[in-house]
This record gives C-alpha cells, structure tokens and sequence, in this order.
C-alpha cells in the first residue's frame, strides 16, 4: 500500500519540472480563486473569461519580440490587459452602454488581434504554447514571477480587502464616499489582469480562468460566508493543480486541461452533492418534513 502510495503521490515530486510546476500551482492556488469568488459575488463571472482575451495580445508582441521570455510576455500582456480594460470603461461612459458589453466588444478584438500577431510571427506550436500554456516547462525565472505575482495579489487583496466586500455587498455606500467605489473596482480589475498574466505561463491565457471561476462557483455549493468561499476555493484550486499534474504524469496527458477537467469535475460533484443549492440539497428539503424544515 506505501509503496503505491509512494509511486503515485510522491515519487512523481522526484523531479525538477514536477517540483517547479507543484509550486507555481499552489502559488496561482492561492490569489486566483479568492479573485473569482469576488468576481461571482459582482455578478462578473464572465468577465474573468473576457480579461483573459485582453492581454493575449500584449503577450503576442513580448512574443514577437523576445521569444518566449516570460518576463517581457508578462509585463506587455499586463500593459496591454490594463489598457484594454481602461478603453473599455472609457467607452462604457461616453457612449453610455453597459461595461460588460463594451469589454466583450473589446476583449473579442484583443483575442483575434493576440492569435493574428502570434500566427504571423510563429508556428502552429508556438500559438498552442501561448493558448493553452506548459506548466511542466516552467523554468526558475517563470517560478519566482507567478509567485512574485502571486503575493502582490493576496497582500493588495488583503489591504482592500474591507472595501472590496462593501462594494460587492453595497456599492451605494462606497458610491457615496466619493471616488473611493471607481479606485477600488480598477484596482480589482488591475489584480484580474495580473493573475492571468501569471497564469498564463502554466494554464495559457485561453484557460487561465478556469483556475480562478471553477474553484469559486464550486465553493457556492458548500458555504454561504465569504471566508467559507474563499478558503473552500483555494482548497479546491490546491488539489485540482496538484491533481491534475499528477494525472499528466501517470497517464501522459496535457497538464493544463488535465487540472481544469479535474476543477470541472469537482464542480459537477459539488452541484450533485454539495450542502447548498445542489441536487442533493433539493432532494433533502423535498424528504423532510415541513415542520422539521421550520424549526431549523
């Protein structure tokens, strides 16, 4: 039974790559559904999936540029996200249409724009690598950004942290306040983009989302407080990265679709079975009887 356990859990870690790709999991683990849970509590579920389109083409350029270097990929795909999502909001305001619809407007530009300058520069291969990313190749320097990222993320987060609840909870009252409601919504929007520019190294800007909203959605079937979501969706996220790189390892598979099919999994089981909202749950308040239902 040890020695299974021991070929299957830790034996796979033996390696550098395994050990480099475990970290920068856990690393993204940690600031990337925390992230999500406050994009579903603002009704922006989506818009995660949106802001990943807005950097590809920042990171196409660092690509046609630099090759794949990670750091000038990151800081141009940061460069263009952040601009993009400004153009956004810039538009939403003079032409009066809604924020969501003038980013997806936008964000559709950035993706067809990103995949034409990575088309002309590289191959087939080189637009694969971006898309869908290579956690298993990450090397040093790639390990010390997304970790580097990782942390600015969680101590902004923890410092805008009170702020940030109010405006998911009552936007009226921080509206109120003055111009403190717009700094916080763009810094938020600042820390979506900085993840996926981390994130894309490992999971590829196309899902690097999936890491950030699958945890998150999954966590609403099994707590309703806010440290509840947020600490069931780092969980979640932890064992989805590192599980999905041990299924990679044993059977061969892709590493990035192999932890977000496992996070997807783990949203159909929480919809089946989790305490909240789930198929489970309905079927448990239809069994009880009213008068137990009242008293609880």
């Amino acid at each position: 039974m040890w020695e299974l356990l021991d070929s299957w859990l830790i034996a796979p870690f033996d390696y550098g790559f395994m050990r480099r790709a475990v970290v920068a999991g856990l690393a993204l683990s940690l600031a990337a559904p925390t992230l999500g849970v406050f994009l579903v509590l603002r009704g922006m579920s989506l818009i995660g999936d949106a802001m990943a389109h807005a950097i590809l083409p920042g990171v196409a350029l660092g690509f046609l540029l630099a090759g794949f270097s990670l750091p000038v990929m990151s800081i141009s795909g940061i460069i263009f996200g952040v601009f993009v999502a400004l153009l956004a909001g810039a538009v939403s305001k003079m032409g009066g249409q809604r924020e969501d619809a003038a980013m997806a407007s936008f964000f559709i530009i950035s993706l067809a724009a990103g995949v034409m300058l990575i088309s002309l520069g590289g191959s087939s291969v080189d637009l694969t690598h971006v898309l869908f990313g290579s956690i298993l190749a990450i090397n040093s320097t790639a390990l010390l950004l997304i970790a580097s990222i990782s942390t600015l993320i969680v101590l902004i987060l923890a410092v805008i942290f009170r702020a940030l609840v109010v405006e998911c909870l009552d936007p009226l009252f921080l509206r109120g306040q003055g111009r403190r409601n717009q700094w916080i919504h763009s810094i938020f929007l600042g820390l979506l983009v900085l993840n996926l520019t981390a994130g894309f190294q490992t999971l590829g800007t196309l899902m690097a989302v999936g890491l950030m909203m699958l945890p998150a959605t999954s966590a609403r079937f099994w707590s309703k407080r806010l440290e509840g979501l947020i600490g069931i969706a780092i969980v979640l996220a932890m064992l989805a990265s590192t599980g999905g790189l041990l299924l990679s390892f044993h059977y061969d598979l892709p590493s990035g679709p192999s932890i977000i099919l496992l996070a997807g999994t783990g949203y159909l089981l929480s919809a089946l079975f989790g305490r909240y909202h789930s198929l489970a749950a309905r079927l448990r308040r239809k069994t009880t009887p009213i008068e137990t239902q009242s008293l609880t």
